[in-house]
């Protein structure tokens, strides 16, 4: 598929697409005409990266673990520096920290919204 049907199926702009390339986070082969082709691993590979990008991970660092996500159940990372593993963990807690905080206003919403349907006021 050529980077607009790419760009539009994962709602991700061009110009994003070909840093994702530049940095080496996709594959991109090369048609006769210089267009760029994107194979259908590509969609998934892209929200992936969107995710860890949205998550708070530099590229840099997606670029490292980027392979360990094709087959987690065999994850192999022999070149893990002591950096690189606190830098994981660091951001493991504060995903965690932001998944506590959307599941307590979810709830608080599904409160007020349940409070509101009845018609009774919601819990303090």
């Amino acid at each position: 598929m050529r980077i607009g049907e790419l760009s539009e199926r994962t709602g991700t702009p061009r110009r994003l697409l070909r840093y994702y390339e530049e940095q080496g986070l996709i594959l991109a082969e090369r048609c006769q005409n210089g267009y760029r082709s994107y194979d259908e691993s590509s969609v998934d590979r892209v929200l992936q990266i969107r995710g860890l990008l949205d998550a708070g991970l530099p590229t840099r660092l997606i670029k490292q673990i980027l392979p360990c996500l094709n087959k987690p159940r065999t994850i192999h990372f022999p070149d893990a520096t002591p950096e690189m593993i606190t830098t994981l963990e660091r951001e493991r807690d504060r995903m965690s920290g932001r998944i506590e905080a959307l599941v307590r206003n979810r709830d608080a919403i599904a409160e007020y919204l349940d409070a509101v349907r009845d018609g009774t006021p919601p819990a303090a």
